[in-house]
């Protein structure tokens, strides 16, 4: 590992995946965030669309990997896609439920002095359900990695994914081993970064209180 780090090897494929998994959740965050709002605001559009949310929910993310590669292609944007909807169902999951068991008594009062259902959601159920937003997040960052190495199958050069298989395909085991520990060694800094998030999150919390 490290003969792999200090000749950029390893460093190098961990960039790319890291790359990857950063955009896959970013367009998760931006897909589940507002749609978890949504249906944990209007109990009638959960009740629509929860059968076929589970439905989709319940499709494992490698069984879209034929999809993704006939509507993408080959290469970044199908594995992106495939990070985003595998991780996207954490984070709609937490921001619902959290609007779902939100104070209604808050929500009451924003709505008596005026407010619009888009200022509610935005500035009173967003900042809220923060704790439950993270825990999505984090359990997000967990499966994205787990789906990572096989999507990194699809047609790809780089990657730590890419890289695992190269080296098996070499029976070249030393080097298979570093990888799995990049993969760890990465995806415990993300949690890591995300949990500082949320701490720094709640302190800024405290301090408007």
């Amino acid at each position: 590992m490290y003969h792999l780090i200090r000749e950029g090897v390893l460093l190098y494929h961990a960039g790319v995946s890291l790359r990857r998994v950063l955009i896959g959740l970013g367009l998760a965050v931006g897909v589940g965030v507002p749609f978890g709002l949504a249906l944990g605001y209007f109990p009638n559009l959960e009740r629509v669309a929860a059968p076929i949310l589970q439905f989709v929910r319940t499709v494992s993310p490698l069984s879209w990997m034929p999809i993704a590669v006939i509507a993408l292609g080959i290469g970044d944007r199908a594995v992106i896609f495939l990070i985003a909807i595998a991780s996207v169902w954490p984070i709609l999951l937490s921001t619902a439920s959290g609007v779902r068991h939100l104070n209604r008594s808050w929500l009451w009062l924003a709505r008596s002095v005026g407010a619009s259902t888009m200022h509610i959601l935005i500035h009173v159920a967003l900042p809220a359900v923060g704790a439950q937003l993270f825990n999505g997040l984090r359990m997000a960052v967990g499966i994205a990695w787990v789906v990572l190495v096989p999507a990194e199958m699809l047609g790809v050069s780089s990657g730590l994914g890419y890289f695992l298989l190269d080296a098996r395909d070499r029976l070249s085991y030393s080097e298979l081993m570093a990888a799995i520990l990049g993969i760890g060694g990465v995806g415990l800094l993300l949690d890591t970064g995300i949990r500082t998030l949320e701490v720094r999150w709640r302190k800024s919390g405290e301090g408007r209180a």
